[in-house]
């Protein structure tokens, strides 16, 4: 069992110095792969022309590789390769960084290229505003890919040498533990099993006195007696909990499997998107809205002179919604409905053909222009461009006592639109909402982020309310 077991002090720990940098974002990995990054850049340099460098001066050189190394970490950041992994069933490295590398090695080149252009347009006669050659970029992503995977390999290890193998809890009817007793071997798979429990109450006390790295729930049956509660609990103290599957659940088109003891897992988490994925969301957010600027500043003045002319004083509508973590936030749109359309102070959710709306207004509402103010509220970072609409705090505690996933939605930023917005409309119910809103953030990335935003135009321009 997990008797004599040691673990190290976990990642964040404020009693070590790596676990003050840890919680400030700082890794050792940063500082190795920025070592490898540099130091293969230069020794493909001597490896092609020796000590003696053509056409630019060595210093040129060693700035385009320091900007390159930082772009490629900066892809592997917004990547989540600089996360703290789940240590069982953890997906193959090589194509995660693959993916990033060639991605990253992508933007050099772009960059090169704006900034070559940028550089002639101002009168300069640079060949290359960064020195990098095509052919040493190429195989600095190959090897680079190489030896960045070995790299997260060997901090795995460590990671293991210092903390001890995973201990496990076993979550399942008698029979599927004794089935995977049958394919768990702890020498062949690292794992060490510190309990077998078959309910809920078990479960939480083997939690208590064993203290496991994992818990794997094995029936489905048994899914609904831990979710939402103890699994969000778990995982918010850094128990992985994994969930086996069998032929029925992968009907639904699983993708990500994980494997344990020759056993198909699926991770279970109550975060979709570790602090990365957010951030690169938000830089994409800010970058989209800036660019569009000219487009949608003449289009907000002219949809605000045409309310003051149908909608009267006030232009505006505030109302408090709830954003990212649950935490209230002023969104602001233009008013469509007549003035003290709540009367009673009660929400209610806006419906087909209904009264409060101001006649004029309704092409406004149907194309979704009443919302264009909210782009302010995406600046300053309360809203997302996509994401799960923005709910009222009284409607939202109802939601979350009828659906029990609800509070999931609350991840990410809410959204001006999002994937139950492009497929549904204003009086699509909420459990279905709901579960376009946990798919969106299940499979969130930025190609889909932008053919949502695609589509939604195009949604917009065929809708007549």
């Amino acid at each position: 069992m997990a008797h004599g077991v040691t673990t190290a002090p976990v990642q964040g720990d404020p009693k070590t110095l790596l676990g003050r940098l840890n919680r400030r974002g700082f890794r050792l990995l940063h500082l190795a792969d920025a070592g490898l990054l540099m130091g293969t850049a230069v020794l493909i340099m001597l490896v092609r022309f020796g000590l003696t460098w053509p056409d630019y001066t060595v210093e040129a050189y060693l700035g385009s590789f320091a900007v390159t190394t930082v772009v490629f970490q900066l892809g592997l950041y917004f990547a989540g390769l600089y996360e703290r992994e789940p240590r069982l069933g953890s997906p193959a490295l090589l194509p995660r960084v693959g993916r990033a590398v060639l991605g990253a090695g992508g933007a050099v080149a772009l960059l090169n290229l704006a900034a070559t252009g940028a550089a002639r347009e101002l009168g300069f006669t640079t060949q290359r505003a960064l020195p990098m050659p095509i052919t040493n970029l190429v195989v600095l992503m190959l090897v680079g890919t190489v030896l960045l995977a070995l790299d997260r390999r060997m901090a795995m290890r460590g990671r293991s040498r210092r903390e001890g193998p995973p201990r496990a809890v076993l979550l399942g009817t008698d029979d599927d533990l004794a089935l995977a007793d049958a394919h768990i071997d702890p020498d062949r798979d690292g794992l060490v099993v510190v309990a077998r429990v078959g309910d809920r109450a078990a479960l939480e006390a083997a939690v208590a006195t064993h203290d496991p790295t994992d818990v794997l729930v094995l029936s489905h049956d048994l899914l609904e007696q831990v979710h939402p509660e103890p699994i969000t609990t778990l995982t918010n103290r850094g128990i992985t909990v994994l969930q086996r599957v069998g032929a029925l659940e992968t009907m639904y088109g699983l993708q990500r499997i994980r494997e344990v003891g020759g056993l198909p897992f699926v991770l279970l988490r109550n975060r979709w998107l570790p602090g990365s994925r957010r951030r690169f969301k938000r830089l994409l957010d800010l970058t989209y809205t800036l660019v569009a600027a000219p487009v949608w500043l003449p289009l907000l003045g002219l949809v605000a002179a045409y309310q003051l002319v149908a909608a009267g004083r006030p232009l505006l509508f505030r109302q408090v919604r709830v954003g990212a973590g649950g935490e209230p936030f002023e969104m602001v749109k233009f008013r469509t409905m007549r003035v003290g359309a709540e009367e009673d102070g009660r929400a209610v959710l806006a419906s087909v053909g209904d009264d409060r709306i101001i006649p004029a207004c309704r092409w406004v509402r149907a194309r979704r222009l009443d919302e264009l103010p909210q782009l302010f509220n995406v600046l300053r970072g309360e809203m997302s461009l996509v994401g799960p609409r923005p709910e009222r705090p009284e409607l939202t505690a109802g939601f979350e006592r009828e659906l029990p996933a609800y509070r999931q939605r609350h991840e990410v930023p809410p959204g001006l639109t999002g994937l139950a917005q492009v497929n549904g409309r204003y009086h699509t119910d909420a459990s279905y909402k709901l579960g376009y809103d946990l798919q969106y953030l299940a499979n969130w990335s930025a190609v889909q982020d932008l053919e949502l935003l695609v589509r939604t135009v195009g949604v917009l321009l065929r809708r007549d309310g």
